[in-house]
């Protein structure tokens, strides 16, 4: 059948012109008796859908007497609209709900005819069909899934085996045209999964996720349009639905994903635009939920101002790379391919949005789109997966180098941290008559925070130094290695702290911003504190008053003020850097001197204390020294 169909559909198939019916608007019950009135019908060849009434009759008087010949009689209907079929005033059959006109894909169906409807009318020898319609409006939909669900009301009238061979026959010859789109934004979709795993392997990398979110939209748009003229049974709404977030997906992802990729800022005023685009779907979602009770306003709007202008701003924007991608001349070697398929992929849709824009009936100018449409979306569809499958290749190419990159980079903050911690000890020097803990936190691989301790065996003193880098990361640790090596070669020839402090100043200066503090303690307790604009120690619990200053390397020749103070057997003295102070929790409270001065009053030790900062909300990296004068010496690992 499906080979030799024509011969033998020409022999024992009735094709029912509808130009031998008519057409009336309404929803009168009484026009399904055979003996109505037809003076007033319409042509139905005359009709258009209208937005004022959905309701419809059509009536045709057609000649059934092939039908007697015939083992199983049937009249088929292929129509997307909700209906029911009469036969000489008796009801053969229904699709959809009548109540709004929404109805199934599976638009070709076959109705059996009981031999008795089958005697021909003894004045005419003619039989009455009568469509009572909900008209589903499917003008308001535009695009190919549009030009499928406005398909023409067909009737033919055969045995059921030949009918459904003729529908098999049609699904067949629109799965070979729509084939090539169809495979092609399969191809897409496939590679939209690619791309989803490769930003999840890398989520820093946006424009794999708005490229991924991108085709999906692009393979569910034609994969409706696939599956409609398959005449798959699910709803035309459903398939407005798709047909709704497919588009929504692609215009909140293309454009955003040019920008991402050329790593350029999006203007503000693109954003508004593509919001107020993305709501030209509205129209859809009205016609998906509401079908054939939308208002009667609705259509005129959604012909004469939202598609128009919609189709239009979609095609200027189609040619986004052009302008992102601006000036050529100045794209890295590496990013020109990518910039290049990018404007390709651009082109292909300028020119399938221009061919669109001359269905409008623009006097003068042909419609192309419905005399070129379907073999320019097949074009357009080998065009676009071959552009993303070279999009894709180049991407993952790019991914692999900075997984490579990031990998070295890696290494090397590994390897920075390795040398701070081997310069910033765990294991704390024996100092006689001092008990000496310390905790050190960084917030990230590479601290910027540091501190030394340096005991003195000639004359049991020893000297603390502990300072904060200003920044973050790996400079900010690379630099507090660097002060740390300082600070050991200074007290390997000084162990007075203004000098110590002041050579520091002078190798920072231009280098960057380091608070600090410097304490020597002899082994009678008499110490001698500098500050240069760091926080204050405590001592036993309460803060000391010690003259500001300015950090070091501010400027040459820092004047570093001394406070001199004596610490007595049992005294504990604290010191720490600002990420303690600093610490936030997850409503922008900060962890604060008051709440410092109330745990160390109840008792806390400098281990207790970084852990209260660290579970509060760690920002910055947290260091705690603590000194207990004591009789003897005492070593802390």
């Amino acid at each position: 059948m499906l080979l030799f169909p024509f011969p033998l559909a020409a022999q024992s198939v009735l094709n029912i012109p509808v130009q031998q019916c008519v057409w009336h608007a309404g929803d009168d019950p009484g026009w399904v008796a055979t003996n109505v009135d037809e003076t007033g019908w319409q042509p139905y060849s005359n009709w258009k859908s209208s937005t004022s009434d959905p309701h419809l009759w059509v009536r045709c008087r057609v000649d059934l007497s092939v039908l007697r010949s015939v083992a199983q009689p049937a009249i088929q209907l292929s129509l997307y609209s909700a209906y029911q079929l009469y036969l000489n005033g008796t009801l053969l059959g229904g699709e959809g709900n009548l109540g709004n006109g929404n109805s199934s894909l599976n638009s070709i169906r076959s109705y059996p005819v009981p031999a008795q409807l089958l005697s021909a009318d003894s004045t005419s020898g003619t039989s009455t069909l009568a469509l009572r319609i909900t008209d589903r409006k499917a003008n308001m939909n535009g695009g190919p899934y549009g030009t499928i669900i406005n398909s023409p009301l067909q009737l033919r009238a055969g045995d059921v085996p030949l009918l459904d061979a003729l529908r098999a026959r049609t699904a067949l010859t629109n799965a070979v045209q729509y084939a090539p789109t169809a495979i092609s934004f399969g191809i897409i979709g496939v590679l939209a999964v690619v791309l989803l795993g490769m930003f999840l392997y890398d989520r820093s990398r946006r424009e794999l996720l708005l490229l991924s979110l991108g085709c999906l939209s692009l393979a569910a748009l034609r994969i409706n349009e696939f599956t409609s003229v398959l005449l798959l049974d699910y709803s035309i709404s459903a398939g407005i639905v798709i047909v709704g977030l497919g588009n929504i997906g692609m215009t909140l992802t293309q454009a955003p994903f040019y920008y991402a990729l050329a790593q350029r800022r999006m203007p503000r005023p693109l954003i508004a635009l593509l919001v107020l685009l993305s709501m030209d779907s509205f129209p859809a979602w009205i016609s998906a939920f509401w079908a054939g009770n939308q208002p009667a306003f609705m259509g005129p709007l959604i012909l004469y101002f939202v598609r128009p202008s919609s189709l239009f701003a979609h095609t200027i924007l189609s040619l986004i790379p052009f302008l992102v991608f601006w000036p050529y001349a100045a794209i890295p070697r590496r990013m020109r391919p990518l910039a290049a398929l990018c404007m390709l992929w651009s082109a292909a849709d300028f020119v399938w949005f221009v061919l669109e824009m001359t269905a409008w009936n623009i006097p003068g100018v042909p419609d192309l789109f419905a005399r070129w449409g379907l073999a320019l979306l097949a074009a357009r569809a080998v065009t676009t997966a071959c552009v993303l499958t070279a999009l894709l290749a180049l991407l993952f190419r790019d991914q692999r180098q900075a997984t490579e990159e990031r990998a070295l980079f890696a290494g090397e903050v590994h390897a920075a941290r390795d040398v701070q911690q081997y310069l910033i000890p765990a294991q704390l020097p024996v100092t006689p008559g001092f008990s000496i803990s310390s905790e050190y936190r960084p917030s990230r691989e590479v601290g910027g925070d540091f501190f030394q301790v340096l005991p003195d065996l000639t004359d049991d003193s020893v000297l603390i130094v502990v300072g904060d880098v200003a920044g973050k990361g790996i400079e900010a640790g690379m630099l507090a290695t660097l002060i740390v090596g300082s600070v050991r070669t200074a007290s390997s020839f000084t162990s007075d702290p203004v000098r110590i402090l002041g050579l520091l100043n002078e190798r920072l200066c231009g280098r960057g911003l380091v608070t600090c503090l410097a304490l020597r303690i002899e082994r009678d307790g008499n110490a001698t504190l500098i500050n240069a604009g760091h926080l204050p120690p405590y001592l036993n619990g309460k803060e000391l008053a010690v003259e500001g200053a300015l950090p070091l390397g501010a400027i040459s020749g820092l004047h570093l003020p001394a406070l001199h103070f004596t610490l007595a057997a049992g005294d504990s003295l604290m010191l720490m850097t600002d990420g303690v102070v600093e610490a936030q929790n997850a409503r922008g409270q900060l962890f604060g001197f008051e709440r410092i001065t109330r745990l160390l009053r109840e008792g806390s030790n400098g281990a207790a204390l970084a852990a209260a900062a660290q579970a509060f909300g760690q920002q910055d990296d947290i260091t705690v020294l603590t000194l207990t004068v004591a009789p003897i010496a005492v070593v802390y690992a």
